[in-house]
């Protein structure tokens, strides 16, 4: 591939990637993704030092150390569209030359580990649990866009979820990518494990119902009865698949924390949500400050 045209990667005047306002030198390998840029400094206030805060729109972004481990918190925003803007903007600054405007020969592989918030679909995972997700199932639609291609697990795990919801048609092409195993296996004791769905909106797209009907109004259950071997899908949310997918493509290491905040199946939801957000925050941090 050759030189990477300016309306492609826009840099800015300080020379830093255009959206994240980040230059190379201010990202560290190991990242945690945030949705909500309040949630940054929850983060970051854990770091011994912060050496780099930047911040542009919705993008903001913390880097430092812990424990002699550098770290960067970045939000991005909710919903697939941000993830798709952030997943290409870290790895741009990691394996694209901004002077050249060429990519690297050599590869840097990071380790990204989303914390967020989700909705459980089974009765058994209550709220204020934690979800550790195996797979990120898309019915966002953002990973059409991209040459992508599953495994076999992946291609029957997404098979049988067409034939046993029948949701692919109307709404889109599902897609489905894996978690990080080298990060996944980490994260076990506490943390429920399962596949999540990722929604392009909060309300229709995750079966609510306000002023509008829904065209599957049997969202819930089809999503909550699917089954496969051994796997369930355990929640749903707006980001997971679309970090799974993207950061598969382009060779990078992803997990998916969440945070649950609401049942769906018993319909109800967390008296202390930011309890159980920041006790997520403290476990993944002190499980990376090891790794």
């Amino acid at each position: 591939m050759g030189t990477i045209q300016e309306s492609e990667l826009i840099i800015n005047e300080r020379g830093a990637i255009y959206h994240l306002d980040l230059l190379p030198e201010e990202l560290a390998t190991t990242i945690i993704t945030v949705g909500d840029p309040d949630r940054v400094s929850k983060v970051s206030s854990r770091f011994d030092r912060i050496e780099v805060q930047r911040q542009h729109r919705e993008f903001v972004t913390h880097t430092g150390t812990i424990g002699g481990k550098r770290l960067s918190v970045v939000s991005t925003g909710i919903g697939p569209d941000n993830i798709d803007i952030v997943l290409n903007e870290l790895d741009a600054l990691v394996n694209i030359d901004f002077k050249t405007r060429t990519i690297r020969h050599d590869h840097t592989a990071l380790d990204i580990i989303r914390i967020g918030t989700s909705g459980s679909l089974q009765a058994a995972i209550p709220v204020d649990s934690w979800v550790a997700s195996t797979h990120g199932l898309g019915i966002d639609n953002l990973l059409n866009f991209y040459r992508a291609d599953e495994n076999e697990e992946e291609r029957q795990l997404l098979q049988g979820f067409i034939t046993q919801t029948q949701l692919g048609a109307r709404i889109s092409q599902p897609y489905i990518s894996s978690a990080a195993p080298s990060l996944l296996k980490h994260f076990v004791t506490d943390f429920h494990h399962g596949i999540t769905v990722t929604c392009p909106g909060f309300y229709g797209p995750q079966g609510r119902v306000l002023r509008l009907g829904l065209s599957h109004p049997d969202l819930i259950d089809r999503l909550t009865d699917f089954s496969f071997g051994q796997h369930r899908i355990t929640n749903f949310e707006m980001e997971t698949a679309a970090i799974y997918g993207l950061g598969k493509l382009l060779g990078h290491h992803c997990l998916s924390l969440s945070a649950i905040v609401a049942n769906r199946v018993n319909r109800n939801f967390s008296k202390d949500a930011g309890n159980t957000i920041d006790k997520l925050i403290n476990t993944t941090i002190d499980i990376l400050k090891g790794l």
